[in-house]
């Protein structure tokens, strides 16, 4: 069994191990490569079938391309594809591009206050009527009392700090000094309850594993991660007001691989892109104690 094969083995005993001992979980897809490889995974956990709803939080700022990749894939590969919006929000342009608030308040409006309240079941959520080929809105308000996220804990200072599972309230806040121990492929799954639950099976991935794994698999991903003839590639993808691409030749997966081997982005944070990231003082901590993902 070689590297790939036994992060892609310990993924999938999270996820089982996840199924079998919480109701009512979500995963969130926000469409870039982390999240596509834990869809893939769950895939392969169960037989070509995800047993959970995906859910992606639409800020209305994605680069279209993303939602195009969302909508496609979710069709192809017959996905119980939901999503939530802070409408409310966007109807009163308190955003970022509106020029109402900056870059870490409209991340809480549209993205910590959606996600909580998506999950909740308090604000509408939108199914994928694979009949229909659109949106409708889900009659289902259950809350999802977990969720499994695909965070990596080299992507990001704050992700380094999650456990496989980790625990927190009922509004999603997050208490890092509150983080049960995980020693010896032990984990902790009986919570109090009332605890909401992340799931993380990519902890300890790597951003070249997530790409050999995407490369080995032949797994599909947006366009967005490749050279254009522009000179430029995104390497981490979010809202276009506030993704930036990093200077990158790399035209496919293959060449991405060769050139994170190079080292030339060792130096550089994944995220740097993300200019919500620097007016956090260069990291998520804040925004992730309060729910963000």
């Amino acid at each position: 069994m070689n590297h790939l094969d036994k992060l892609e083995s310990q993924s999938v005993y999270i996820l089982r191990e996840a199924y079998a001992n919480f109701k009512n979980l979500a995963m969130l897809w926000s469409i870039g490569k982390d999240s596509t490889v834990l869809l893939w995974l769950s895939r392969k956990a169960f037989f070509d079938h995800v047993p959970f709803p995906l859910v992606h939080i639409d800020t209305a700022y994605k680069i279209p391309e993303m939602i195009d990749y969302r909508d496609r894939l979710a069709l192809d590969w017959n996905l119980n594809m939901v999503y939530g919006q802070n409408k409310q929000a966007l109807a009163d342009k308190q955003t970022f591009p509106d020029g109402a608030i900056d870059r870490i308040a409209c991340c809480k409006l549209l993205k910590t206050e959606a996600l909580k309240n998506t999950l909740s079941g308090a604000w509408p959520r939108y199914r994928l009527d694979h009949k229909l080929k659109k949106y409708v809105l889900d009659e289902n308000k259950e809350p999802y009392t977990g969720v499994i996220v695909g965070v990596r804990a080299d992507e990001e200072g704050s992700r380094s700090k999650e456990r496989y599972f980790s625990p927190r309230d009922k509004r999603s806040d997050w208490n890092i000094g509150d983080q049960p121990p995980e020693l010896w492929n032990q984990f902790k799954t009986d919570f109090a309850p009332g605890t909401h639950i992340r799931v993380h099976p990519l902890l300890d991935w790597t951003e070249l594993d997530i790409w050999e794994y995407i490369e080995r698999e032949k797994i599909p991903v947006v366009p967005l991660y490749f050279d254009q003839g522009k000179g430029q590639r995104y390497r981490s993808l979010g809202c276009y007001p506030c993704t930036f691409p990093v200077e990158s030749t790399a035209k496919n997966i293959q060449e991405i691989v060769a050139e994170l081997k190079t080292g030339k982005f060792a130096n550089v944070a994944e995220r740097s892109g993300r200019a919500q990231d620097k007016e956090d003082g260069g990291g998520l901590e804040t925004l992730r104690k309060e729910g963000y993902m």
